[in-house]
């Protein structure tokens, strides 16, 4: 049997991160923290139908499929950003780091979304009560793992952080698979959790800076049908957004 999360209560949130660095939210306590509707959430869903391949799988998958935004987050205000290519260091992604990712933007439809824009400013405000900062600069990542050609690998790079200052994960459902257990360890020492994120629209939480964290493969539990799990990626970095060059307007648009 797959071992449910350990959960938290918004109440709670800043409580447990600044204890162990990570937090698993149901969907009611998500819905409460961001002030967002499970049907707005739901809502969304047919995004993940529709993304396209991922390209750049070093590994040689055809399993993954996702989409990439930028946006810029102060206090309430939420402002996306010009388009820009994805990049992680070498330091944090081993397998895909040190080179510039381009992947399709995120629809207008779901930029402009006041709930999209709501669960962006909620998670922020996370984020500055872990860091005391106002000013986040955000990538969001939608994510379809695909095992239909026999296995689907959600963290291909292995255990890893981000280089980023807080992770949420937002599980958005699964089907016909088996597999896909999370796995967060301290990022200074052997301790660690294992648990498998089923409900959907739930979401974990990481203080990136002290936690590593992981998603074992997922496998088909029938080969015949379709079989996918699929997530939505926040991170929230002060400072800037990750490059390869120095970008000083960060692809702000002026005013």
């Amino acid at each position: 049997m797959n071992p449910s999360p350990p959960l938290t209560s918004p109440a709670d949130l800043p409580g447990q991160l600044a204890g162990a660095g990570w937090a698993v939210l149901n969907r009611a306590s998500l819905c409460a923290l961001t002030q967002v509707n499970e049907a707005d959430f739901r809502a969304w869903e047919p995004l993940w139908q529709a993304l396209p391949p991922d390209l750049h799988l070093r590994d040689g998958g055809r399993y993954r499929r996702r989409r990439h935004g930028c946006f810029v987050v102060e206090g309430q205000h939420c402002q996306a950003v010009a388009h820009r290519p994805h990049w992680q260091p070498l330091e944090y992604n081993a397998l895909h780091g040190g080179i510039e990712r381009h992947f399709e933007p995120l629809p207008d439809s779901l930029v402009g979304d006041r709930a999209w824009q709501q669960l962006l400013t909620s998670c922020a405000a996370v984020a500055s009560g872990l860091r005391r900062r106002a000013t986040w600069f955000v990538e969001a990542h939608p994510f379809r793992i695909d095992a239909t050609d026999g296995i689907g690998r959600p963290t291909p790079e292995g255990a890893h952080r981000d280089g980023v200052d807080l992770v949420v994960v937002v599980f958005v459902g699964r089907g016909n698979v088996k597999g896909g257990e999370t796995r967060v360890f301290d990022a200074r020492g052997p301790q660690g959790v294992r648990f498998t994120l089923d409900e959907p629209w739930s979401a974990l939480l990481l203080d990136d800076e002290r936690v590593v964290h992981e998603s074992t493969p997922i496998q088909p539990l029938d080969p015949a049908l379709p079989s996918w799990r699929d997530t939505l990626v926040l991170t929230f970095r002060q400072g800037g957004f990750q490059g390869p060059h120095p970008d000083p307007d960060q692809g702000i648009p002026s005013t």
